[in-house]
This record gives C-alpha cells, sequence and structure tokens, in this order.
C-alpha cells in the first residue's frame, strides 16, 4: 500500500468512527429521554469538576513550610 492509500484507510475509518459515537451519543440521550432520566453532564465532561480560582493564595498559608527537595529555608545543605 502507498502513503496515500494508507491516509485514505484512516480517514476512513476515523469517518465511521466518528458516525458510531455520534449515533450512540444519539441513543443514549433517547433512552434516557425514554426512561425519564435527567442529563447529569455534558457529552465528554466529567460530573465531579472542581473549579479552582484565580485570585492568589493568601501567603500566611506557606510561612512555616519547607520547600520540598531543597530543605529548610534557614539551613543549608551538608
Amino acid at each position: 500500500m502507498s502513503l496515500q492509500d494508507d491516509l485514505t484507510a484512516v480517514k476512513r475509518c476515523l469517518d465511521d468512527l466518528v458516525r458510531s459515537v455520534g449515533q450512540l451519543e444519539r441513543d443514549l440521550a433517547q433512552e434516557k429521554q425514554r426512561t425519564g432520566e435527567r442529563p447529569t453532564a455534558a457529552p465528554g465532561r466529567p460530573e465531579n469538576l472542581v473549579t479552582i480560582p484565580d485570585t492568589p493564595y493568601d501567603a500566611s498559608l506557606w510561612r512555616d513550610s519547607d520547600d520540598e527537595g531543597l530543605g529548610a529555608r534557614d539551613r543549608h545543605a551538608p
């Protein structure tokens, strides 16, 4: 097989995969609608996401901490 034939085969397989996943999503949505289940999350998105704020942490949280692997701040390596 030539490179072009390989690329064409890969594209065809990807198209089939996209079509199959789309059909599965539609079937799942119909099944949930039929059983009265409410959708829990957007497709492909985990339910238990934790939002981390962009605001900086309070510097006092790190006051007595040591740098991991670097030792304590007031001591020197041997």
